[in-house]
């Protein structure tokens, strides 16, 4: 498998994902399918999940990457390679190239989470940090590529790097024979490509149903347009899947071969991340949880057995942080409310007392005295709690009403 840049628009055949798998033998891992019990419960049908957040680099882009850096004619892979990407693409570049023996350059976002700076740097890579957003970086990537001569390596338009991605639809095909439904999340499109043309080559009856974010979804305005359309301002917490224009080349496969493609909200996304963890003790990111909050979204819609593809698991600390909690209160699991109450001695502890009795657990109390909106004799309490669900929620809230305190938010 050796093309040149020029081949990018040529057809992905079920031969190329093939040789794709030859070529990543003893490089990509062939990720665990783990079952889950619960999910299973919920849909009301066996629920697998491919977990490419245990690949090398944690997430599948290592397939393609690979694949399309060690088709590179002699004299492009001399040239060097570059690439732009916030976390995973970029990590797969870097390693892919390592292993190649191939020197790489990776722009990244200034704002980039530093493990996933650190760990492409680690990869090998020569990383550089340029612009505030994404598109500012690939910019640079993609000028740096004509200043120098190397090849730039798109995270999903080219049809070497959806072969690679291809890989892991021939693997659920080895590993789940049975399946009947693959849920992938979509970004720029090249996963959901690939595995459609491995499943769909081999499996026609099985339905392939693509994932994206509601905050950055250009597929479904796409498809009804016949043609990639931009979404303006994608804003979501899945990083890997927030592309606002769909690849030309993936586009076209996924319009011929992926039989649905679905979005979800940000609090479905925050609350299967927060179902992975607990219940399947996996760490995945938001991107990688979308099939997930497919399944918790619309548990009904989906015929068995289903496959739902973990793509990756690079998430930063302090988003997983920021995710666990806004999962927590989709849940009614996590509460913060304000309220004022008379400045007294003992009157927060009497307020405390009251949350005590109704078994809600106290996080965290910040009191203030001195907000010029605040009375004379008044201060104001913001309490973050953990609580037990929707209904428990009601409870605190009825419990601080009855006691005489005024919730203010």
């Amino acid at each position: 498998m050796s093309y040149s840049t020029a081949d990018s628009f040529r057809p992905v055949t079920l031969d190329d994902v093939r040789g794709a798998q030859k070529m990543l033998s003893g490089v990509a891992r062939v990720t665990a399918m783990e079952g889950s019990r619960h999910l299973s419960r919920t849909v009301g049908a066996p629920v697998h999940l491919k977990c490419e957040n245990l690949q090398r680099t944690g997430s599948f882009k290592l397939r393609g990457a690979y694949v399309r850096i060690a088709g590179l004619l002699p004299e492009e892979r001399a040239a060097g390679v570059v690439a732009a990407s916030a976390g995973n693409h970029a990590q797969g570049v870097a390693l892919a190239s390592a292993l190649l023996g191939v020197r790489s350059t990776v722009f990244m976002p200034k704002g980039a989470p530093l493990p996933k700076v650190s760990a492409t740097r680690d990869y090998g890579a020569e990383v550089r940090l340029h612009g505030q957003v994404v598109d500012e970086t690939l910019a640079a990537a993609q000028e740096y590529a004509a200043e120098t001569g190397a090849v730039f390596i798109h995270p999903f338009d080219h049809p070497d790097i959806i072969a690679g991605q291809g890989t892991v639809g021939l693997e659920i095909l080895e590993q789940c024979p049975e399946v009947r439904t693959i849920l992938v999340g979509v970004g720029g499109g090249g996963l959901a490509a690939g595995i459609a043309v491995a499943v769909k080559s081999l499996r026609p009856d099985v339905r392939v149903v693509g994932v994206q974010a509601a905050g950055a979804a250009a597929y479904p305005p796409s498809l009804a347009a016949g043609r990639p359309v931009s979404v303006e301002n994608p804003a979501t917490m899945a990083d890997g899947i927030k592309v606002g224009r769909p690849g030309d080349v993936p586009f076209g496969i996924v319009g011929e071969l992926v039989d649905e493609v679905r979005t979800v909200s940000e609090d479905e996304l925050s609350a299967a991340l927060l179902l992975c963890l607990e219940r399947v003790k996996l760490v995945v990111e938001p991107a990688g949880a979308s099939p997930v909050a497919a399944l918790l979204s619309a548990p009904g819609a989906f015929e068995g057995p289903v496959v739902a593809v973990l793509s990756g698991g690079n998430v930063d600390p302090v988003l997983m942080e920021r995710v666990l909690r806004h999962g927590m209160a989709a849940q009614g699991r996590y509460l913060a409310v304000r309220l004022r109450l008379t400045d007294r001695p003992g009157a927060l502890a009497t307020l405390l007392g009251v949350l005590s009795v109704v078994d809600a657990n106290v996080l965290d109390v910040s009191h203030v005295r001195t907000d010029p909106r605040l009375g004379l004799t008044e201060a104001e309490v913001e309490l973050h709690l953990e609580t037990k669900g929707p209904a428990h929620c009601a409870e605190v809230g009825q419990a601080l009403r009855e006691a005489g305190y005024t919730v203010i938010g």
